[in-house]
């Protein structure tokens, strides 16, 4: 990778570890929400419409905005590819097949944004509504979609925090060393 002071170089090399912790922060919040939404609907016995996560217990308009769940998949799509080229080896891997997963996710995203622009649900539904909503209740399935995508993150992310010597001699980001001289540190 080149270290030509762009923003990918940077976001890959120098400010790695930060842009991944946000990244994964924002990522593991959005995965709450909906953990949140399912233990009202199941544990709690919600109605689905009202069981809406943390957030949209406040802001209403969160889980219905087919834009904002459309541009948050842009948005996670983007990260993962963005911060790709800093993970090595094994994480990479995992990281690819989050991205694979998020590709899916997002082309869902696609369907119910242009059904809820275009005003035309598909399949003869009410509702806008993604191919594999046909066979699954959107809560369960957008929680799995965000789970299958978060789950190859976190094993990328401890991959790449916890390299192989021949990976952390091709990382590009101190990531993996910086948590190395802190264990050196805490051990002296």
């Amino acid at each position: 990778m080149r270290h030509d002071g762009s923003l990918i170089s940077k976001l890959n090399g120098s400010w790695h570890e930060y842009a991944v912790w946000g990244f994964m922060a924002i990522a593991s919040a959005h995965v709450a929400e909906h953990v949140v939404q399912t233990v009202q609907i199941f544990a709690l016995g919600w109605a689905r419409p009202e069981a809406r996560g943390l957030f949209g217990q406040w802001f209403p308009w969160l889980v219905t905005s087919e834009t904002l769940h459309y541009f948050y998949a842009i948005f996670t799509l983007a990260g993962i590819a963005l911060l790709l080229p800093g993970f090595k080896g094994r994480a990479r891997l995992w990281w690819v097949v989050a991205l694979l997963a998020q590709f899916w996710h997002h082309i869902e995203h696609v369907l119910l944004l242009f059904q809820r622009v275009a005003e035309e649900p598909f399949f003869g539904r009410q509702v806008p509504t993604s191919l594999i909503q046909l066979w699954f209740p959107r809560v369960e399935l957008h929680l799995f979609y965000n789970a299958v995508v978060l789950v190859p993150l976190l094993v990328a992310l401890g991959y790449h925090l916890f390299p192989s010597a021949s990976e952390l001699g091709a990382a590009t980001c101190g990531c993996a060393r910086r948590l190395l001289r802190r264990a050196s540190a805490a051990a002296a």
